[in-house]
């Protein structure tokens, strides 16, 4: 039985930052491209469990965001990995369309040095 201090999360113990975030790497689990680096706290790496679509916690926003929610861009879920330091995760994923808010299938797509 439950009590309600106990806590009813499956998402392991991991390392977040002072702001309780963690980077989360996002690579297409067929071509092994990275796609995109987000942040997630524990909530959004709960719900990105659940719903199987990768959710991130919005720095300047300030709020959780499934990527591709209004652009219909989603990711989804393979599997998520953790750092051998627990502090960075992997999320590998299925990328329905481009990932970047450019158009571009990566965020990763300039080169250092490119205007």
């Amino acid at each position: 039985m439950t009590t309600s201090s106990e806590s009813t999360s499956s998402v392991p113990d991991l390392k977040y930052d002072a702001n309780g975030l963690i980077p989360a790497i996002v690579q297409d689990d067929r071509t092994n491209e990275i796609l995109m680096l987000g942040y997630m706290n524990e909530r959004s790496v709960q719900m990105t469990l659940d719903k199987q679509l990768v959710t991130f916690w919005s720095r300047s926003r300030q709020v959780y965001w499934t990527k591709g929610e209004t652009s219909g861009n989603v990711l989804e879920l393979v599997s998520i990995r953790k750092d051998c330091d627990v502090d960075a995760l992997l999320v590998r994923a299925n990328p329905h369309g481009p990932t970047c808010h450019t158009g571009e299938r990566s965020c990763f797509y300039r080169e250092l040095g490119e205007d």
